[in-house]
């Protein structure tokens, strides 16, 4: 019989290819190079409230102005999560925006909305999960490469959303208010949905950092041979990641729907970019195995201050894409950096 960690409900194989907590590859630290990462993000994020106070002393700090920057990352955050299970596992998911705006679509239209509010949030969280299993499925059991599997996603997504909605927007009709309250009740002077991202971080933290499906990620990202040879179903394990990636999809439409009271083909236009972006910026590796939640959401909120600080200043558009774009190559030649010095 296979002895197994009171601990961690791990067995001592997969400890062997995962690490004990602490050790390098872990999320909760990699040790002292995480949380130095951490802390570079945290005075970034410094740096940038700073350029804010300096360039809009008026507006940058009000209330108003920080609760809209915490309602933005909610619903790019929640998908961010999944992002991050998902890198870690050694994959990419480039559909994450388009699934989106197929569960807004999905569970906007008057057929759903005529049942109420539950079955149109249970209706957007059904739909991504699902595309999220499909697209998982097509790579570990079709064998498709993530970046093929995820870009068919994305433009079947996107497509089956216009058909749907017959490219119109469709308002959250008036007897579903209950979603529309996730925006606009607030508690504590933030809204209910910066609360939902909260309790999605929470939970995505816990499940990859103190579980044994958090310590197979690694492993899988990691190695995958040497994670197969310690018994882990690499395959099953790889769908259930772009399963999970789904369901932060759904979730995020809700919020969206809730932000902007309609479902729309439009929603998550680049989003994938801003979760992918913010995930690297957070530390996690493009090649799987190493990452963290918390350097996630630390990237994500860089990228959210930046789009406000460019906002504000009334900077254009394709300005914020081109600082974006930088800031995506240096940190991902940073990692590499990182890498070769063995850090």
């Amino acid at each position: 019989m296979t002895e197994v960690d009171p601990a961690t409900h791990a067995s001592p194989a997969e400890e062997a290819v995962a690490g004990r907590p602490g050790a390098p590859g872990r999320s909760w630290g990699w040790g002292r190079v995480g949380e130095a990462r951490h802390l570079g993000l945290v005075a970034a994020l410094v740096l940038l409230a700073i350029v804010g106070l300096v360039t809009r002393p008026d507006n940058f700090a009000t209330s108003s102005n920080l609760v809209s920057i915490l309602a933005l990352a909610s619903t790019i955050g929640v998908i961010t999560v999944g992002m991050t299970f998902v890198i870690i596992g050694g994959g990419i998911d480039l559909s994450v925006g388009a699934v989106m705006a197929l569960a807004s679509v999905w569970a906007t239209t008057l057929a759903t909305q005529s049942y109420g509010p539950v079955v149109m949030v249970v209706c957007a969280v059904l739909v991504g999960t699902g595309a999220g299993l499909v697209s998982g499925f097509l790579i570990a059991y079709g064998r498709m490469v993530p970046f093929i599997a995820t870009l068919a996603m994305l433009v079947a997504a996107r497509g089956l959303a216009q058909r749907m909605s017959g490219q119109r927007t469709q308002l959250v009709q008036a007897g579903n208010t209950a979603i529309v309250e996730l925006s606009t009740t607030r508690v504590l002077g933030l809204p209910l949905l910066v609360y939902v991202f909260a309790a999605v971080v929470a939970a995505g933290w816990v499940l990859l950092n103190r579980t044994t499906f958090g310590r197979r990620t690694f492993a899988v990202g990691g190695n995958p041979e040497a994670a197969r040879l310690a018994g882990i179903d690499v395959r099953r394990h790889t769908m259930v990641l772009y399963a999970l990636s789904g369901l932060c999809c759904g979730i995020a439409a809700v919020l969206i729907m809730a932000r902007t009271t309609t479902g729309s083909s439009t929603h998550g236009d680049l989003y994938e970019l801003d979760a992918i972006a913010a995930v690297i910026i957070g530390g996690t590796l493009l090649t799987g195995g190493r990452g963290s939640i918390i350097g996630s959401i630390l990237g994500l909120l860089i990228f959210t201050v930046i789009t406000n600080l460019f906002i504000l200043n009334g900077l254009n558009t394709s300005d914020q894409l081109v600082a974006k774009g930088l800031i995506i190559v240096v940190a991902v030649l940073l990692q590499r950096r990182s890498l070769r010095t063995g850090t």
